[in-house]
C-alpha cells in the first residue's frame, strides 16, 4: 500500500486508515484481532480509534491487539485516538476541551490501551467554551510529557480550524498536523471552506464516513426501506442517507448509480470506487474505512491499488457537486474565493470546485 506524508509532520500513514467504531460491537474481539492484523499485512499502519466509541471498549481491543503482537508489528503501527466527547449527564467536566477534560481522558485512553503515549491525540470536535490557549496549553504539555507525538483536530469549522492554527502560532505550540473531517461523494460541503483552510495551514486530512455509513457501497434500493441492523435503517441522522425527506436524495441515488456504472465498467465494487475517489481528492491523506468482518476489509483494501481515470473522476464530481446556496456560496462567492480576480488563475495551492463560471466571465 502506498503512503503519503501526514500532513506537515515527518511521519508517514497509508494511503487508507482502519477505523475501529464497530470493535466490540459488530465486530466481536477475535475477529477484530484478525482484520487488524490483515491491514498490517497489507501495508496499511494508521490504526484510527476514540475514548467513546463502545464506551472505551474499542480502545481496549485495540490496545490487546497492540500489545499481543510483536515489536516489529507494532514498531510499524501509527496509533491514533480521540479526546474531547464524554458523558455529561453525569459529569458536567466529562466532555469539553478544557485541561481538566482532556487531561483525565488522554490518561484513561493510554490506561485502556496499555500504552504509554499514542502518536497522534485528536480533538473529537471544537469546544468553542474553553479558551483555545487553555486546550493548546495542554497538548503541549502532552508533547513535552512524551504523552502524545502529534496533535490532531477533529469536526471543526473552516473558522475554528484557522483559529486553532493561528492561536498555536502565536503561543509557540505544536501546530496540528491532521484534520478529520466528514467527506465522501454524499458529504462535500466541507469544500466550501474546511478543505481550502486544511490545505493552506498543511493539515493532512483523514476523512470519515467515505462510504457515507455504507451507502456508497450500493447494498441500499431507493423505494425499500433499510433493512433492520443496518446504518441507514437506524435513527442516527447521520446515516440517513436514504430517507426520501433528505434534501440531496435525488442527488444521491444519481451519485450511487454513476458510481455503479463506473464500477461495473472497470470490474471494482462501489466501495472501491468510492474509496478511490476520496483517496485522491486535493489534500486526503487517508480515508478511514470501517470493517465489520475480513469481506469488508478485503474489500476496500483493494481500493488503495485503484486509481480513477480523468473521465470517471469528472464524472463523480458532476454527480456528486454540492449545491451552496446564495452568496458566499454560490457561483460568484467561489469565483471570489478561489480565484485570482486579476487574471483568473487559480489561487495557490487551492483546487477550484463547482465548476462555476468566474464572476469576471473567465471560466
Amino acid at each position: 500500500m502506498k503512503h503519503r506524508r501526514l500532513g506537515n509532520s515527518g511521519t508517514s500513514v497509508s494511503k487508507l486508515a482502519l477505523g475501529t467504531m464497530n470493535f466490540g460491537s459488530q465486530t466481536p474481539e477475535d475477529e477484530a484481532f484478525k482484520i487488524m492484523d490483515a491491514y498490517v499485512e497489507a501495508g496499511g499502519n494508521l490504526i484510527d480509534t476514540a475514548n467513546v466509541y463502545n464506551g472505551g471498549l474499542c480502545e481496549e481491543i485495540v490496545g490487546r491487539w497492540f500489545n499481543s503482537r510483536p515489536a516489529d508489528v507494532t514498531d510499524k503501527v501509527v496509533l491514533t485516538t480521540k479526546g474531547r466527547s464524554g458523558d455529561d449527564s453525569i459529569d458536567p467536566n466529562a466532555t469539553g476541551l478544557s485541561r481538566r477534560t482532556l487531561h483525565r481522558a488522554l490518561d484513561a485512553s493510554l490506561k485502556r490501551m496499555n500504552v504509554e503515549n499514542v502518536d497522534l491525540y485528536q480533538l473529537h470536535a471544537s469546544d468553542m467554551k474553553t479558551p483555545m490557549e487553555e486546550t493548546l496549553g495542554f497538548l503541549a504539555d502532552a508533547v513535552q510529557a512524551g504523552k502524545i507525538h502529534y496533535i490532531g483536530i477533529s469536526n471543526f469549522t473552516g473558522w475554528e480550524l484557522q483559529l486553532f492554527v493561528s492561536t498555536a502560532k502565536a503561543m509557540g505550540a505544536p501546530l496540528p498536523v491532521s484534520l478529520q473531517p466528514q467527506y465522501s461523494l454524499l458529504s462535500r460541503e466541507c469544500e466550501y471552506e474546511i478543505v481550502p483552510a486544511a490545505i493552506h495551514n498543511g493539515l493532512g486530512m483523514l476523512p470519515w464516513s467515505p462510504l457515507a455509513g455504507g451507502f456508497l457501497s450500493g447494498k441500499y434500493k431507493r423505494g425499500l426501506k433499510p433493512a433492520v441492523g443496518t446504518r441507514a435503517g437506524s435513527d442516527n441522522k447521520l446515516y440517513q442517507w436514504v430517507s426520501e425527506e433528505y434534501a440531496n436524495i435525488d442527488r444521491n441515488w444519481a451519485t450511487i448509480a454513476e458510481v455503479m456504472r463506473i464500477a461495473n465498467e472497470i470490474g471494482a465494487t462501489p466501495s472501491q470506487v468510492a474509496l478511490s475517489w476520496i483517496a485522491d481528492r486535493p489534500g486526503v491523506t487517508a480515508p478511514i474505512f470501517g470493517a465489520r468482518n475480513m469481506a469488508q476489509l478485503k474489500d476496500s483494501i483493494a481500493a488503495a491499488e485503484l486509481t480513477l481515470d480523468d473521465a470517471a473522476s469528472a464524472a463523480l464530481e458532476a454527480v456528486s457537486r454540492p449545491a451552496p446556496g446564495g452568496y458566499p456560496y454560490g457561483a460568484f462567492g467561489q469565483g471570489q474565493r478561489n480565484r485570482d480576480l486579476h487574471d483568473g488563475v487559480p489561487a495557490p495551492g487551492l483546487p477550484v470546485w463547482g465548476g462555476s463560471e468566474h464572476p469576471t466571465g473567465r471560466a
